[in-house]
């Protein structure tokens, strides 16, 4: 076996994944790019703080209702054609910011391309189940994950010096066409390297059609993925309560608060520790079983709101960030998990409806997240851990793991 056989076998690299890679980057590319910035040009738009809060509101909405919609789809008209729809819906709506410099015309961009992440990962996960061997799923998920990163850490970057030459409105709108085109080459890649998975349906686990009913589907959720995901929620909860003050606590409430700057080293050292920690743990889970690395990375994120409760300076919050970037420890275990635990014939609808039922929930903590810090930062921070504890041990107790098979 060739060298970059034995690479490719080892990363659950295969023609469809590389495609499925190329859509990955070079979409999040553009929208990273100009999504970050979105705020700023609502701003200079006109459109005022309320325009902002729509957005935010806007963006975690959709994240929640377009998964569940993005696995039927997949399970309808098959990935590659699913994910050509998607990725015209993106398109569409940086077309839209382009050609109309008005903020209420951002706001109905958004609802096309904000949410592209959340309504394509149950057509990409299906796609990874459905293209890799059991024994390789964590991997495939991990370098989905992993490559995510670049243009998280990439886009804003380039976003930045849109703006820093052009201003903020021609720079976001030029930062808009760069996406497009990316967008544009995205699909052309995905569809000569991602394979046609478009079947007539059969009857077996869950119905002859795609279930586009989430209550009838839910009926084929295993009793093992049921206790997934109510641990899962737990653990959100601890994850999202003290979310939106994690920078406020560390540049306005600590004894010595960092700056900006500062933060933002803080976020590269997460950022860091996560992509270190993914292909050993993803080779490893593959090799065993995958129950005790979620353990371990709802262990991580319960332990982060508690840290912070401690760091009061920069260099104590460097341990608590490498603690928060360990929370990805697991991450595309857990994901590789849910497909494992999901039927062969709707892995992409139940993956779906998984992140629908989560998300949903889990958009309340946002909200109670902003009460639990008026009675005090001490307060939102231990509700959240309490949370965490809960869901942590939950699923140690009664979650399940999966056979490895060998196929």
């Amino acid at each position: 076996m060739s060298r970059a056989k034995h690479v490719s076998d080892f990363l659950g690299l295969t023609k469809s994944t590389v495609g499925l890679m190329f859509m990955v980057v070079l979409v999040g590319m553009g929208e990273r790019m100009a999504e970050r910035f979105l705020p700023i040009y609502l701003l200079a738009l006109g459109g005022g703080v309320i325009s902002i809060g729509l957005l935010n509101g806007l963006d975690n909405f959709l994240s929640a209702v377009y998964a569940f919609p993005g696995g039927y789809l997949a399970e309808r008209i098959g990935t590659k054609r699913a994910l050509l729809v998607f990725n015209c819906m993106a398109m569409l709506g940086f077309l839209m910011v382009i050609l109309i410099p008005a903020w209420p015309a951002v706001l109905i961009g958004a609802v096309f391309f904000l949410a592209w992440s959340a309504i394509s990962l149950p057509a990409t996960m299906g796609l990874i189940a459905r293209v890799l061997p059991t024994r390789k799923r964590t991997m495939g998920v991990t370098m989905h994950s992993l490559v995510r990163r670049f243009p998280m850490a990439l886009g804003p970057i380039l976003g930045g010096l849109f703006i820093g030459v052009w201003g903020i409105e021609t720079g976001v709108r030029l930062a808009f066409c760069v996406a497009l085109a990316l967008s544009l080459v995205a699909v052309l890649l995905q569809q000569k390297l991602i394979e046609d998975d478009y079947r007539s349906a059969s009857a077996d686990a869950c119905t002859i059609e795609p279930e586009k009913n989430p209550l009838k589907l839910f009926q084929f959720m295993d009793a093992s993925l049921r206790r997934l995901l109510v641990s899962d929620i737990l653990v959100r909860f601890c994850e999202q309560i003290p979310y939106a003050f994690v920078v406020v606590w560390c540049m306005k409430t600590i004894a010595k608060p960092v700056s900006a700057f500062q933060f933002g080293i803080l976020t590269s050292i997460e950022m860091a520790t996560a992509v270190l920690v993914y292909i050993p743990v993803a080779h490893l889970a593959d090799k065993t079983t995958k129950k005790p690395f979620v353990v371990v990375t709802f262990v991580f994120f319960t332990f982060f709101p508690l840290a912070l409760l401690f760091c009061r300076s920069f260099w104590w919050l460097v341990p608590a960030f490498v603690l928060r970037g360990l929370k990805e420890f697991g991450e595309p275990t857990r994901k590789a998990l849910i497909l494992d635990l999901a039927p062969e014939t709707c892995k992409a609808g139940m993956y779906g409806l998984y992140y629908l039922m989560r998300d949903v929930c889990v958009a309340v903590a946002a909200f109670g997240g902003a009460f639990l810090w008026q009675i005090s930062p001490t307060t939102n921070f231990t509700v959240a851990f309490l949370f965490g504890v809960a869901g942590t041990i939950g699923f140690a107790r009664y979650g399940t793991d999966v056979i490895l098979t060998r196929r």
